[in-house]
């Protein structure tokens, strides 16, 4: 099961990648997080959590980084793995961005129609204002 959105950013990639890796900061754009750690700075196999405004916190793993380009987080539970993909493509006018979340695992079948309808509820609302802060801060 996956859900995507994404939205044009005038603003180049760099500027965006910079907000991600501010992730103790992730809270001042996504109204779904309440609060994200991570152990260090972004790279591929840092570990952290991530604290949604509805529930408990979960672990996360930095699966792939690829400065200005990409990253993708992983959150494992018993029986349920949601994968949060990231993607940055530049174009003349800025930058597209992609958010993709995919469940699997035996309890997707169950929460992900749930995690579903509130992710295509949420995510708009998240890139619309990492686009606002990005604009923001490329004509700072």
């Amino acid at each position: 099961m996956q859900v995507e959105h994404r939205i044009k950013v005038a603003a180049p990639c760099a500027t965006v990648f910079q907000i991600y890796e501010e992730v103790d900061r992730w809270h001042e754009w996504d109204p779904d997080t309440k609060a994200a750690t991570l152990d260090g700075p972004m790279r591929q196999g840092a570990q952290g959590k991530l604290t949604p405004t509805k529930g408990n916190a979960v672990p996360m793993l930095i699966t792939q980084v690829v400065a200005d380009r990409c990253f993708t987080v992983q959150s494992k539970i018993p029986l349920f793995c949601m994968v949060f993909e990231h993607e940055l493509t530049p174009e003349p006018a800025g930058c597209d961005v992609v958010h993709r979340v995919t469940f699997s695992g035996f309890l997707s079948w169950v929460i992900g129609p749930m995690l579903s309808r509130q992710l295509n509820v949420g995510l708009p609302v998240t890139l619309g204002r990492l686009k606002q802060r990005a604009e923001q801060r490329a004509t700072a």
